[in-house]
């Protein structure tokens, strides 16, 4: 019995040793992160990584495009990045392309805490992936757009630049020519949907201050919402200019 209780005694000093010298590792491995995150936070000098390098070149063209969508770069020539480390990179396009496209070159200068290092100019490949609709079923012309007849894929609008984005379309568009299934949409395969036809009678308002004066005009076009159409005076015989702003409505505007 004493033998047993003294093996017992040693397996629990055992467990209590390595019970310490994990904690003392755990403590260790939360202490050195502690330290990364300090010299992050406080600015220590690192070199330019291609990584670096590349995030702030799409940044900036993104930027200047006006681009939505995920931006890709790739460099195409080897790069040698600054031998020396600093703790501010900055990356300052110097010349644009005259439009974004799927290879680019950009002239750049690289600064190292605020001190110009290189003057480089970049071959890049570039994509741009956005979400875009695709056909589900045969479309007719004159469909009213439904989603619920289209699909979303990702593709790269710097290839298929006329494809349509996903968040464009609702029930205000319609289709402008018949579209087969499975294929991409694109700009030139949607229209407005006309709220004015040409030879139907509108209502036409007319506001100033608080007056409003409302009467009923022909179209002479067809006219989506926020179009300039010609419209008649049925009485009067002339014609006017005024803005489409519903189904059938009409506003003259001062």
């Amino acid at each position: 019995m004493r033998c047993h209780g003294s093996l017992s005694l040693v397996r629990l000093l055992f467990i209590a040793a390595l019970l310490v010298a994990a904690w003392e590792m755990r403590a260790a491995g939360l202490s050195a992160k502690v330290a990364m995150a300090a010299a992050a936070e406080s600015g220590a000098p690192t070199p330019l990584t291609r990584d670096r390098l590349i995030g702030a070149l799409a940044r900036d063209l993104a930027a200047h495009f006006n681009l939505d969508g995920d931006l890709q770069l790739e460099l195409l020539r080897a790069w040698s990045p600054p031998a020396q480390v600093a703790a501010s990179w900055t990356i300052e396009v110097l010349e644009y392309p005259s439009v974004p496209s799927s290879a680019m070159l950009v002239h750049c200068r690289v600064l190292a805490d605020a001190a110009p290092v290189a003057d480089p100019t970049f071959v890049l490949r570039a994509s741009l992936w956005r979400d875009v609709w695709a056909t589900r079923q045969p479309l007719t012309v004159g469909a009213v757009f439904d989603p619920a007849m289209l699909e979303t894929r990702r593709t790269d609008l710097l290839r298929d630049r006329d494809a349509l984005p996903a968040a464009v379309g609702d029930r205000s568009y319609v289709f402008a020519r018949a579209v087969s299934a499975g294929r991409l949409l694109t700009w030139h395969d949607i229209a407005r949907r006309p709220l004015v036809k040409k030879g139907e009678v509108v209502e036409v308002s007319a506001s100033d201050g608080l007056l409003l004066v409302t009467m009923k005009a022909l179209a002479m076009e067809n006219g989506s919402q926020g179009d300039t159409v010609t419209v008649r005076n049925p009485e009067s015989q002339k014609n006017f200019a005024a803005v489409v702003v519903d189904e059938n409505r009409v506003q003259v505007r001062f």
